[in-house]
């Protein structure tokens, strides 16, 4: 996430247990991610990251779609709880996911915290 001035280690304790999502274009690259992980009571995606050149193609969308569906499938009737930057909510409530509570700044970006229940 280096365009957004973050840097993420390379593997935390999350992504042992998360499932990772991703799309590859056709020289076998992947262009797209997010990663899926339960919390407590509710399900948690995160790291969503998409390259540049991959940019408004529509797979932004189409992985908010595989997320619901395999969350669907591996844990039925789980509600998932996000933190999306307030850039990108729209996207989200595309899909049913619902803001709730008030905007907060984290790493110096402004986020929701948004609900979709099963």
């Amino acid at each position: 996430m280096v365009e957004q001035e973050r840097i993420y280690h390379e593997l935390d304790e999350k992504d042992l247990e998360a499932v990772h999502v991703y799309h590859a274009n056709k020289q076998g690259e992947i262009d797209a991610y997010v990663r899926v992980f339960e919390e407590g009571e509710h399900l948690v995606f995160g790291r969503v990251v998409t390259a540049q050149s991959a940019r408004r193609q529509g797979l932004g969308g189409q992985l908010i779609r595989e997320i619901l569906q395999l969350c669907a499938e591996k844990w039925p009737g789980k509600e998932i709880e996000i933190e999306s930057q307030v850039q990108v909510a729209a996207l989200y409530e595309k899909y049913g996911f619902k803001s709730v509570g008030q905007p907060f700044i984290f790493e110096s970006t402004p986020h929701i915290t948004m609900i979709y229940k099963q």
